[in-house]
């Protein structure tokens, strides 16, 4: 029983996380561009999810509107780079400072002051039309989430390879690649960086619109961390499964961010009090990291031999 509530809450969470790396795996790994606004963008599409469903507004709707909002703030960090000349990291940091302030004003204005948007009774994409088809209950066991959430990701993930097949998706991985090369074909390597930063804030933001639904509740603290979990699934998913060359880096990207996820399950199982699971997070980011670069270094070596 407990062994299969551990890998329902890994599976469950591990999904939510895994629409957060799709949009990180955009930024981090076509772009290589150091993104710190997820910060802001993830309880940005909390917060507006937690307050649109407080007014009556449809849940899909919510995940709809908050990915548009993430895009828009995506699109102001790359505006920053792009046009102001800012460095990345600096760019992320100002769009995440500012979101701060604009999220604590949307939930101010949409809860009369409270801090934090609760909505337990109220509808979720989990409780309502299509997902009220699949049963609530298999067996003795709430799995409606769960399936719910892998179908989603699924669908995301089907998306995002299709879009990357084409022109314009050809576009974004030459812009993080080679940018003169985009300069060469008559496009505008700037305009592609935006795009694609207005992509992963997009899922950054419909992911926390997924997570407070699941919770719930939307509070202005959901999103410190996300973009360490972001980085680490993306990470842990291209690195211990690099080799496996009928698998796409989407697939990885998601397969890692449920293995992060085990991890945090695992540990918290064994006992970890719930205050140093930020530390933990952050060694196995670290632990990702040096893996990642020790992985890379072998394969280089690999490759001088040959």
């Amino acid at each position: 029983m407990e062994l299969f509530n551990i890998l329902k809450v890994t599976l469950e969470e591990g999904m939510m996380y895994a629409v957060l790396a799709l949009g990180v795996y955009i930024t981090f790994s076509i772009l290589d561009f150091p993104d710190l606004s997820v910060d802001g963008t993830v309880p940005l599409g909390a917060v507006l999810t937690g307050v649109m469903i407080l007014s009556g507004v449809n849940p899909w709707i919510c995940c709809v509107v908050s990915f548009a909002a993430g895009a828009v703030a995506g699109s102001i960090t790359g505006l920053l780079n792009v046009k102001l000349k800012i460095r990345p990291l600096l760019c992320g940091i100002l769009v995440m400072t500012a979101l701060l302030s604009i999220n604590l004003v949307i939930m101010m204005a949409g809860t009369d002051g409270m801090s934090i948007a609760s909505f337990f009774n109220g509808e979720t994409i989990f409780n309502t039309a299509p997902a009220s088809v699949i049963p609530q209950y298999i067996g003795s066991y709430q799995l409606r989430a769960v399936i719910l959430l892998i179908v989603l990701v699924l669908l995301f993930k089907i998306v995002m390879d299709l879009y990357l097949k084409t022109k314009s998706g050809l576009l974004l991985r030459a812009a993080g690649n080679n940018q003169q090369y985009v300069k060469m074909l008559g496009k505008d390597p700037g305009m592609m960086k935006i795009l694609g930063l207005a992509i992963g804030n997009g899922f950054a933001a419909l992911a926390g619109s997924l997570i407070a639904q699941q919770k719930g509740s939307a509070d202005l603290q959901m999103g410190t961390g996300m973009v360490v979990i972001g980085l680490a699934s993306v990470i842990i998913g291209t690195s211990l499964f690099r080799k496996v060359r009928f698998m796409k880096d989407t697939t990885k990207v998601i397969i890692g961010a449920v293995i992060y996820k085990a991890c945090l399950s695992v540990a918290l199982a064994l006992g970890l009090p719930t205050e140093y699971l930020k530390l933990l997070m952050a060694v196995l980011f670290t632990v990702a990291l040096v893996a990642g670069r020790l992985m890379n270094k072998k394969r280089g070596a690999e490759i001088a031999e040959d």
